[in-house]
């Protein structure tokens, strides 16, 4: 299975990039600098692609927030306190949290939604957009392609050793998991 989807990534790497960046893939991310440190694929065409991945898909969210304010409202009537947080964050902080935007867990489809139902300027949200997406490509797939030969021998010390490698995972992403869940919770009194 897992040769199957090496060689799918290989072949189709650039096309299964752009999507995954739509749909905000980090792991994407990961994968094309693995494959970049390979040679499988070129480093700066997949920082490229996915810069336009990760803005096509922050551009569709903030056009379903500007066109469709009713079905934000009524679709999304459970985020309404992220929403609140978002527009709180673009009035204090402005542009630059577009740019912050892709960083914040939790919030990365929710700011440009909030962002496409206030007035602010389509064409500078597109700009600050594809310069942030940019940056947030460079900044994950460099540090992996620059690293590549010591993640891909630490993989294969993980496949032959699994029975420690799966609770290790399976602790840091269930710590992870708590520690989000934990500080997002709403307070009851």
């Amino acid at each position: 299975m897992t040769e199957i989807l090496v060689e799918l990534m290989k072949e189709y790497g650039y096309i299964i990039l752009f999507v995954w960046s739509i749909l905000e893939g980090e792991s994407g991310l990961v994968m094309a600098g693995l494959l970049s440190a390979t040679g499988d694929m070129n480093l700066y065409l997949s920082i490229f692609i996915a810069g336009l991945g990760g803005f096509a898909g922050d551009q569709m969210y903030f056009y379903i927030g500007r066109y469709n304010k009713k079905y934000v409202h009524r679709k999304f009537k459970s985020q309404r306190r992220k929403f609140a947080l978002a527009h709180l964050l673009l009035k204090k902080y402005g542009w630059p949290i577009i740019f912050a935007q892709r960083y914040m867990y939790g919030m990365r489809t929710v700011i440009p939604i909030a962002i496409g139902l206030t007035r602010y300027n389509a064409k500078t949200f597109a700009f600050i957009n594809l310069l942030s997406a940019w940056c947030w490509g460079a900044i994950t797939i460099v540090p992996v392609w620059y690293f590549g030969e010591e993640i891909l021998e630490l993989l294969k010390v993980a496949k032959e050793h699994w029975y420690v490698a799966v609770p290790f995972a399976l602790i840091i992403g269930g710590s992870i998991y708590y520690y989000f869940h934990k500080t997002t919770k709403k307070d009851k009194k």
